[in-house]
C-alpha cells in the first residue's frame, strides 16, 4: 500500500516543555487522506503504529528523509516534525510556506 500528497503548509514553531521544535500541520483533505490510511492500515495489519503515527517518506526541495506524520487528538490534524537540518539545507524559515510530497508507507 501506497499513496502520495502534496501541499504546501507554512512552517509552524512550536514550544515544548523539552525544546523548541518546527513542523507543519496537514488539515482538510490532506488530513482525511492520512486518517484513511491509517484505518486501512489498521485492517490490513490489525494494529496501530505509535501514538497512531504513520511512517513517510518525505521531500521538501531537493531533500528526502523517512519519518512518521502524528495525528492530533482534538481535531482531524496530522503534525510532521521539519528537523533544523532540512530548515537549514533548503532555507527555511518559521512561516515559510513548505512545498513537500509525502509518500505513504
Amino acid at each position: 500500500m501506497s499513496d502520495a500528497l502534496s501541499a504546501v503548509l507554512p512552517l509552524v514553531r512550536w514550544e515544548g516543555d523539552r525544546g523548541t521544535y518546527h513542523l507543519v500541520i496537514f488539515t482538510g483533505s490532506e488530513a482525511e487522506a492520512l486518517t484513511m490510511h491509517a484505518r486501512l492500515q489498521r485492517l490490513e495489519f490489525g494494529k496501530r503504529r505509535g501514538f497512531g503515527s504513520v511512517k513517510v517518506r518525505v521531500r521538501v526541495g531537493e531533500t528526502e528523509w523517512k519519518s512518521s506524520v502524528f495525528p492530533q487528538k482534538q481535531q482531524c490534524e496530522w503534525v510532521l516534525l521539519i528537523s533544523k537540518k532540512v530548515m537549514q539545507q533548503e532555507n527555511l524559515a518559521e512561516g515559510n510556506p513548505v512545498k513537500l510530497k509525502l509518500e505513504l508507507l
